[in-house]
């Protein structure tokens, strides 16, 4: 069977599922264990058996057998690909993410299957290619979807998007562009990995925040209070964040 064919992510409001927006202090993904971008999937894998049932867990094991074992494609569409369809309704919405990206590590995707998933994929499946992303493509092929995703309003796409695999790879003007693309879009910048070290002495990120505040405050509407948050991060003497939000050590 095909996988229907879904167009480049357009701009798209998000009515379900958990929300992208601020977090409270020691909410960001460097403080959720189990961000599966930020979780090496051998971790990701012991967190999940732990709290799936067993039902969820058979299938779960089931999926990843097939895509260790048949990573290529049978017909017109990979065995593991169908099994990424599944997995909100086997694994359940709040681990569906996590059960896309072991498959997606199992089955070894590339960044052309990976390419393929996100193009033809749902929105959830888009969203698993993007925490995939640090897990399984070292260099910046990958940037193509990570670019996409950055066009669009789904706030759970942007937030997905601007993990570690973007801190790593996106040019300074892209980067500079998603973090305003994150607060003009209500996405709190506790998503973007990296920011502390990324934004520390850009004078153009800071040009750009003030821009926006002050166009911001002549249209007589609200500064977003993590712009200030940015804005101080730019400065030379900000002090980065200890560690790195990547799962695997590097930075860009």
């Amino acid at each position: 069977m095909n996988r229907p064919h879904a167009t480049p992510a357009t701009p798209e409001a998000v009515t379900t599922g958990d929300q992208a927006g601020p977090r409270t202090p020691g909410e960001g993904p460097a403080a959720d264990a189990t961000t599966p971008a930020l979780t090496p999937p051998d971790r990701l894998r012991r967190l999940l058996d732990g709290r799936l049932d067993g039902a969820a867990r058979a299938w779960l094991d089931q999926a990843l057998d097939e895509a260790a074992a048949h990573p290529g494609a049978h017909g017109p569409i990979s065995v593991w690909e169908l099994r990424l369809a599944e997995a909100g309704r086997r694994c359940g919405p709040a681990h569906a993410d996590a059960a896309r990206v072991l498959i997606l590590h199992a089955a070894h995707a590339g960044p052309g299957a990976l390419a393929r998933v996100y193009f033809q994929g749902t929105a959830d499946e888009r969203r698993a290619v993007l925490h995939a992303l640090p897990h399984l493509v070292p260099g910046p092929d990958a940037l193509p979807l990570v670019e996409d995703a950055l066009r669009t309003n789904d706030t759970r796409l942007l937030a997905a998007a601007v993990g570690p695999y973007a801190a790593r790879h996106l040019d300074a003007h892209t980067w500079r562009h998603a973090v305003l693309k994150c607060l003009f879009t209500g996405v709190g910048v506790d998503h973007v990995a990296d920011l502390a070290r990324r934004a520390r002495g850009d004078g153009e990120l800071a040009r750009m925040l003030g821009a926006y505040a002050e166009e911001r405050g002549a249209a007589g509407r609200a500064v977003p209070a993590d712009l200030h948050r940015v804005l101080a991060l730019t400065q030379p003497d900000a002090t980065p964040a200890h560690g790195t939000d990547d799962p695997h050590g590097k930075e860009s």
